[in-house]
């Protein structure tokens, strides 16, 4: 994929995580914070009703530049917010998400695509140009290299961010999914690792 001055791509036949939504998944693979969270019919529900994070977060660690791959939607009466962490930790002593990437889906309490950085939340964008529609799927994408945030839909490009403070990928792994006031369901969720080099982006000459 292409982003600003960076040609990013990775290996599709080596995911560093690759699961189909199961109990056993859900069980094995992840740590329930806040929420109610279920599996039922091929897919991994959660259910928050509180305006706060209801997240569950990975058991396992991926100090990387990472991007996470799943298949989401918002399940009405629900409008709004499928949230996905990257290159994150926990705090465990506040209970509280620590150091993180957050991207979202009709988020942002005015149905915006966004990306932030917990958890101060200073460093944060968000794009009203797309919206979901509830109890549809999209094939979301979203992670980062050496700060460059992004997400994509559908293949679609739909937003990027660089942090010019990068999270240190080396001491923070956790990816998780959240439902900020909302129910969501996820299912078949990969973690990769992103490879990039840099790409001078010129504009063709148009007139002379």
């Amino acid at each position: 994929m292409r982003l600003l001055h960076k040609e990013v791509w990775y290996d599709p036949a080596n995911p560093l995580y690759h699961r189909v939504a199961s109990e056993e998944m859900l069980r094995n693979d992840f740590t329930v914070k806040h929420g109610s969270w279920w599996y039922k019919d091929g897919w991994i529900y959660g259910k928050n009703p509180d305006e706060c994070p209801g997240m569950i977060v990975s058991k396992g660690h991926y100090f990387c530049d990472m991007m996470v791959d799943f298949y989401a939607k918002i399940v009405s009466p629900s409008t709004h917010d499928i949230n996905v962490m990257w290159n994150g930790e926990w705090n465990n002593t506040t209970n509280t998400r620590s150091v993180a990437y957050v991207a979202g889906i009709n988020g942002w309490w005015r149905n915006m695509v966004g990306i932030e950085k917990s958890p101060e939340y200073k460093l944060n964008v968000g794009n009203p140009l797309f919206k979901a529609e509830a109890d549809r799927e999209y094939h979301i994408q979203a992670g980062s290299v050496k700060g460059h945030c992004f997400v994509m839909i559908d293949g679609q490009l739909v937003i990027e961010l660089t942090d010019p403070n990068p999270i240190d990928v080396t001491n923070h792994g956790l990816f998780g999914f959240e439902a900020y006031a909302s129910m969501i369901a996820i299912r078949e969720v990969s973690v990769f690792r992103l490879y990039w080099e840099e790409k001078k982006m010129t504009y063709p000459r148009e007139f002379f």
